[in-house]
């Protein structure tokens, strides 16, 4: 009856994360897309990736998106930025749900360290990439020169592949009819709320029943497919983002697990940086199903996206200074929301869109 419970709680978890989502999506509408329209030099297209990101809640959609506005003309230059925000912004997802474990202390340290090294690790990789793609242009001639060669591959479609999304969608649908009679705004404003309060559930009471079950033989088998060393993390982090198609979910699901101690931070670090590469495949199975003049554009940025992840895994984590900084970062931002859990917050709202929002609003007045 407790593992039955687990699997209803990661269920309600993963409800909630989409009713989030949907939210946004109610409350914003068509103006979401016309976040994308600022765009108009890298540093817009990052900060726009990240917010777009943040509010649809998944990079999956973001990119996907992204894919098809260039097939509609928007240019790869541009395009690249964006994609690498929303590596930034998908993080905003594990970070709340890190939240539900605000109550307890150490738990709460152990598991907003474990949501904020996905978002650092995606920092230090813009900052290191972003300069050098703006200055040489790396990965818009490597991604151009492999969609040359892969154009007129069979179209393939993500319907029946993504298992997750029929799951979790009659229940989607219920919050939404039942919420969306209130308007798009109020609707869509509730359905944030009630997510949001889902999610402290869940978390709640999952770390309640893991630290009773996860014991013994359950144990060891995580622990044999996500903390025996960082090819099989990165491998298994891989494979699941790309049967959920979301790196949000994926990494949302690991968060508790460190807060309640069966993982540490530095074994589930592989995990995560796993979950970037995995969540490629939407965009880039989506590129196949493009045709006409723009494909080979359309699945260019796909290919470059899956090329960032890539090689910033292996550039960062393969290099031993680099790789400590996103763990130095977490700790210590985790280590300051103990003592006040004020940070927290301020965190995600500066990081994800205060800071963003300062950005765009001074490329728009002086011409940046």
């Amino acid at each position: 009856m407790q593992w039955l419970s687990i699997v209803a709680l990661v269920y309600m978890l993963l409800v909630a994360v989409s009713v989030i989502g949907g939210g946004f999506k109610l409350a914003a509408g068509e103006q979401a897309r016309s976040l994308f329209e600022f765009a108009s030099n890298p540093i817009a297209g990052l900060v726009i990736g990240t917010v777009a990101t943040a509010l649809i809640q998944s990079s999956s959609t973001v990119t996907s998106i992204i894919v098809g506005l260039v097939a509609g003309g928007l240019p790869v230059t541009i395009a690249i930025p964006m994609v690498m925000g929303a590596n930034i912004g998908t993080t905003i997802t594990n970070t709340i749900v890190s939240l539900g474990h605000l109550k307890e202390g150490e738990e709460f340290r152990r598991a907003f360290a474990a949501a904020t090294i996905h978002d650092f690790f995606n920092v230090v990789s813009v900052l290191i990439f972003l300069p050098l793609e703006v200055a040489f242009g790396v990965l818009d001639r490597i991604g151009g020169f492999l969609a040359n060669l892969m154009l007129g591959g069979d179209s393939m479609s993500m319907k029946g592949l993504n298992f997750v999304k029929p799951l979790v969608k009659p229940s989607v649908e219920i919050f939404e009819q039942t919420l969306g009679g209130f308007g798009s705004t109020a609707g869509g404003v509730s359905m944030i709320a009630i997510g949001i309060v889902l999610i402290f559930v869940s978390i709640t009471v999952i770390g309640k029943l893991l630290k009773i079950l996860m014991v013994g033989r359950a144990k060891q088998i995580l622990h044999a497919a996500i903390g025996h060393g960082p090819v099989t993390g990165i491998g298994t982090g891989t494979a699941i983002t790309v049967l959920v198609q979301s790196s949000s979910t994926t990494t949302s699901l690991i968060v508790p697990l460190v807060g309640t101690g069966v993982f540490s931070l530095r074994q589930i670090y592989p995990f995560t940086l796993g979950a970037n590469i995995g969540t490629c495949i939407t965009g880039l199975l989506a590129a196949t199903a493009i045709t006409g003049a723009n494909a080979v554009l359309a699945l260019q940025i796909a290919l470059i996206h899956l090329l960032y992840n890539v090689i910033g895994v292996v550039v960062i984590y393969g290099t031993p200074i680099l790789r400590e900084l996103p763990v130095m970062a977490a700790e210590k931002l985790a280590e300051a929301t103990i003592r006040n859990r004020l940070y927290a917050a301020a965190y995600i709202v500066s990081v994800f869109f205060l800071i963003p929002s300062v950005i765009v609003l001074g490329s728009r007045l002086f011409g940046i």
